[in-house]
């Protein structure tokens, strides 16, 4: 009945699944996930080879942007390819600046750790991010916060998609401050998609009881029962 084309999940009947369907979205499912992690795997396999640090840059752009050039032929959303060529893009900067390939990681670590302070933040304040975000899904950026089971749920997965960007900074940045280079590339990939998944899985197993009704998040347009 509704003609709101931003709306896919309109149809799910629980919260939960509309979340799932979100997060889907969000992280462009396996290919997307990938594509991200491209450039810091291509860095650290060419740099530990090499010891160059301009040619490992250059050829983790190039290969970031071959994957782009894919996308568009494909005509598929590049999004997720686009964030890595920026990101690498940035590590880029800041590595030619100093001349460390220590520095290449620097955006990452500190990317994490102001990611982690406001998404703990916003549990902190009794805003948490992925109620927000459910609000605004459903078109109603209060309601939610009027159910404590709605509220318990949405500070549980904002908990956990902090969770990784705090594990990052806490493994990362004394390896950073050590320059290991090799330990830091390696910690970098084994806690980039491999830990969004585990995350993932978690969220998940989390979501997987399918308890709240999304029509409880309806906002006030929604229609009052019998």
């Amino acid at each position: 009945m509704s003609d709101v084309p931003d709306r896919p999940a309109a149809n799910a009947a629980t919260v939960e699944q509309v979340v799932r369907q979100r997060l889907s979205e969000a992280f462009g499912g396996v290919r997307g996930i990938v594509e991200a992690a491209v450039p810091t795997i291509t860095f650290t396999l060419c740099y530990l080879a090499t010891r160059e640090l301009r040619l490992s840059l250059v050829i983790a752009s190039g290969l970031t942007a071959v994957l782009l050039i894919v996308r568009v032929l494909q005509r598929s959303n590049p999004q997720f390819v686009i964030n890595a060529l920026v990101g690498i893009g940035i590590a880029a900067l800041f590595a030619s600046r100093s001349g460390e390939a220590r520095d290449v990681f620097l955006p990452g670590i500190l990317y994490n750790a102001g990611y982690a302070v406001v998404l703990v933040a916003t549990v902190v304040i009794g805003w948490p991010a992925i109620g927000v975000m459910i609000g605004g899904l459903v078109g109603d950026l209060t309601s939610w916060r009027r159910d404590p089971g709605m509220r318990r749920l949405c500070n549980r997965l904002t908990l956990l998609f902090a969770l990784p960007c705090v594990l990052r900074v806490v493994v990362q940045y004394p390896l950073y401050a050590a320059d290991q280079i090799g330990w830091l590339g390696t910690s970098k990939i084994v806690m980039g998609w491999p830990l969004q998944i585990a995350t993932l899985a978690a969220m998940v197993w989390l979501l997987s009881r399918n308890s709240t009704p999304v029509t409880d998040l309806e906002g006030p347009g929604a229609a009052e029962p019998a």
